[in-house]
């Protein structure tokens, strides 16, 4: 293919400036594209796999369809890098998931070309269908399209979202990108089966994709047959299951191929009258060697050489949290046979991996299916086992009617492990632990402890294994420990039971979770005011240590409580304890100190704890008024 002198993605400062191109410089295009992808990540870091695989997609997608009033919906929106470099965003690209920069994901404040945002999955169809609803009531939108990953698809409210399209019979697209297996079939088959396409009116797409299949050689033929079947479940000749939920299925195709995808996509829009699915084969990292190459596929990477593949590595002083777990649970499953893991696959994310290394069959990966696997932990609790949910903070969410029907309600012992308790960096505020202190210690029976360092959470490991009288959950954050001694087993805690870290006679800083480092380095401040601090581990949420709330209200003139999490939360829970018996009615001061009352966009978490009001010269200066003392200069 001969190259114009000129990069075609200069030319490019809108989608309409694709309209005129040809297929052969669509393709040249789509390489210039994954090139400057791979080149702005390697700055950045982020999620560069999945958007390699979709560079000839979205290519394909703004030349067919007209953007913005057409809508582009990406689930999961990480695979988004390639469509923000096409809709005037490829100057920002070197700000991808920094502070003030763009975001990972789509973002309906940044970009008239992201219609919907995106950073947790399967929400897709549900969102295309409301604007092909919106359409059809006269509002000046035009097709909507849906972008669902073969991982996203498998959560239920994206079969929900498609039971509904199918029985409303509306015209809508959902392009499946299956990047599990990817399929090349023979040019000229192919290029006789989209020529059918092109010409054939859509009520024949269906037999001509089985002529098609019928064509190919043995192998080809039972590869393309596998690629159906994989998200389809049909085995027999009546239908795929997309068909019995009322779309026509188109596919398999092959998503780098730009004449396959363009053909495919011209006739679908030009044909269609109802909801539509193809089923588009990609390869995760395509065209970039190092994630092809890579067991991940560079799913998410740090700023890397780009001729290499080389990662930069920050060197730790102490082992992640996520790595804590994984190895104590791992431990304490030697001789416990009854433990057994759940992820949401996140096994990597979340530790589990090193829990499923060691005990393969007693490890779950339900996929992206949140609800499920709290449901399915909920059985094998009652089932007589020991379940560890270990899921993120910001993915539990979407479990929390299980949490509450089937685990809190029927009093199961089901552990739940909650990674990326607070803010979470780059990734942002859709990813921000940010609500499970509050939406879990409103529930009856639940126990919520979080755990001030990595040792802590060893300790509460161990705690969560021995706790059969009901739920409990301990959360954790994202990254490294504080560099603490680490004990060889944990110690089962007391329910319930706080601890003093530090003692004092003035002012009391009671923590709850990771933030404690921040409270001891506040309490220094506070002493250079020649004022005494007694620093306090809450240890748990729910229940409350009533005992140590007293000794520390009754002690000190002023108490301040400090969380990794939002309004209504720990602080609030103390606050309620406290004026139930009267506690707030004499000369203490109380103060809680929490995230504020909106999402805090992305930033290094330690920037964002500083947007929030959180770092320890916040907390000093919070202390100092409330124990009506006049500040002198603060700095750490």
């Amino acid at each position: 293919m001969t190259r114009p002198n000129t990069p075609i993605l200069d030319k490019i400062a809108a989608p309409s400036d694709m309209k005129g191109l040809s297929n052969s410089e669509l393709s040249c295009l789509a390489d210039e594209l994954r090139s400057e992808v791979v080149q702005a990540v390697s700055q950045t870091g982020g999620h560069l796999g999945s958007s390699l695989g979709v560079v000839e997609l979205t290519v394909a997608l703004h030349a067919v369809f007209d953007t913005p009033r057409d809508k582009l919906i990406w689930d999961v929106g990480h695979q988004c890098y390639p469509h923000k470099v096409l809709t005037g965003r490829r100057e920002r690209m070197k700000t991808l998931r920094q502070e003030d920069g763009i975001s990972g994901f789509t973002k309906r404040s940044e970009s008239e070309f992201d219609p919907f945002g995106a950073a947790h999955s399967s929400t897709s169809i549900s969102a295309a269908l409301g604007f092909t609803v919106a359409r059809d009531m006269g509002e000046p939108t035009g097709d909507a399209v849906a972008i669902i990953g073969d991982g996203s698809i498998s959560a239920g409210m994206a079969y929900e979202a498609m039971n509904n399209a199918g029985a409303e019979g509306r015209r809508m697209f959902v392009i499946l990108n299956d990047n599990e297996m990817s399929i090349a079939p023979p040019v000229g088959a192919m290029s006789k089966y989209m020529s059918g396409l092109s010409a054939a009116p859509l009520e024949t797409l269906h037999s001509l994709g089985k002529e098609f299949e019928a064509a190919l050689p043995g192998p080809l033929r039972d590869h393309a047959r596998r690629a159906r079947q994989l998200v389809t479940g049909a085995t027999g000749s009546s239908g795929t299951l997309f068909e019995e939920l009322g779309f026509e299925y188109i596919g398999p195709i092959n998503g780098h191929d730009m004449d396959q995808l363009l053909s495919v996509l011209r006739s679908a829009r030009t044909r269609a009258t109802g909801p539509v699915l193809i089923h588009c084969c990609t390869v995760k990292g395509k065209g970039y060697a190092p994630a092809e190459n890579s067991m991940d596929k560079y799913h998410g990477v740090s700023k890397f050489d780009v001729a290499s593949g080389t990662q930069s590595k920050s060197i730790a002083n102490a082992p992640s949290y996520t790595k804590v777990f994984g190895q104590a649970l791992s431990k304490l499953a030697e001789t416990d046979s009854k433990i057994v893991g759940i992820t949401a696959a996140m096994p990597g994310g979340t530790g589990m991996d090193i829990f499923a290394n060691q005990f393969p069959k007693r490890m779950f990966d339900v996929g992206i299916a949140e609800q499920h696997g709290v449901t399915f932990a909920a059985g094998m609790a009652a089932g007589g086992l020991k379940p560890f949910c270990a899921i993120y903070s910001t993915f539990l969410q979407r479990g929390y009617d299980q949490i509450v029907h089937d685990v809190a309600l029927q009093n199961l012992p089901v552990r739940f492990a909650i990674d990326r308790a607070g803010l979470v960096g780059a990734d942002g505020a859709t990813h921000a632990g940010a609500f499970d202190i509050g939406y879990l210690c409103a529930l009856p029976n639940m126990t919520v402890m979080a755990a001030s360092d990595e040792a802590e959470l060893v300790h509460m490991v161990a705690t969560a294994v021995a706790h059969d009288s009901g739920p409990i959950a301990f959360r954790y954050p994202r990254g490294t420990g504080t560099g603490v001694e680490m004990p060889e087993v944990g110690n089962v805690l007391e329910i319930g039971k706080g601890r003093i870290v530090r003692e004092g006679t003035d002012v009391a800083i009671l923590s709850l979770g990771a933030h404690m480092s921040e409270c001891l380095k506040a309490a220094d401040l506070i002493e250079a005011q020649g004022i005494s601090v007694t620093v306090a581990d809450a240890r748990f949420a729910k229940p409350l240590d009533r005992a140590l709330l007293r000794q520390l209200v009754k002690n000190h003139k002023a108490l301040i409580t400090v969380e990794q999490g939002s309004l209504g939360g720990f602080g609030a829970m103390v606050l309620q304890d406290l004026a139930q018996d009267g506690s707030l009615d004499g000369d203490i001061a109380v103060r809680t100190m929490t995230l504020p009352d909106r999402f805090v966009d992305q930033a290094a978490p330690d920037a964002m704890y500083a947007d929030a009001g959180l770092t320890a010269t916040d907390i000093a200066a919070t202390a100092l008024q409330a124990a009506n003392v006049t500040m002198k200069v603060l700095s750490v």
